[in-house]
């Protein structure tokens, strides 16, 4: 059997009252999952409504019951690992278990730029992701304290709590389209 699932662009104009629709129409239509992009804004413009990316999936995970959802993808350059990892594991909880956990480098230099976050090279980009989804996974799935000495994120015993209900958390799936690092990274 086929499963289709759908992926929304959320900087496109996205409010409550149009996500609460899609959200309830994807459940009753029988779609597999329901996925959404974490962006600000549109990399040309205009510039659009766009819910939050976690605050919008809290509201899918406690109004819906089957369908698995998250993002495609959440970059880490716009929030911090531990927080992620904080984000996703309670989110993955409230929903019963259907968090699929999107992660990727950050690309889009517009918002970047706009919003004040550091986009840096690609290079120092993926660097950063790398030492990112380390730290995500090790929250995640380690039940003892976890340290981490990185160029760009540090921790010390630093636990997640409450633990995951889903043994090692959602599962994470990678985005991107880097030509060297991406696949390795998966």
């Amino acid at each position: 059997m086929i499963e289709i699932a759908l992926m929304l662009g959320g900087q496109n104009g996205l409010n409550w009252p149009r996500w609460q629709r899609i959200v309830r129409l994807a459940e009753e239509a029988g779609f597999a999952g329901l996925y959404r992009s974490d962006h600000y804004t549109n990399a040309e413009g205009p510039d659009l409504d766009s819910l939050e990316l976690w605050v919008s999936l809290a509201w899918l995970a406690s109004h819906t019951r089957r369908i698995q959802f998250g993002p495609l993808v959440s970059p880490v350059s716009f929030r911090h690992p531990t927080m992620t990892a904080r984000m996703a594991a309670a989110v993955d909880d409230l929903s019963g278990g259907r968090l699929v956990l999107g992660l990727g480098a950050g690309w889009q230099e517009r918002e970047h730029t706009n919003y004040g976050w550091d986009l840096l090279d690609p290079k120092r980009r993926f660097d950063r992701f790398e030492e990112g989804l380390e730290v995500i996974s090790r929250l995640l799935q380690q039940d003892a304290p976890v340290d981490f000495a990185g160029q760009y994120y540090h921790l010390q015993e630093a636990t997640l709590l409450p633990r995951p209900a889903r043994p090692g958390g959602p599962p994470i799936l990678i985005g991107g389209n880097g030509e060297r690092r991406t696949l390795g990274l998966v």
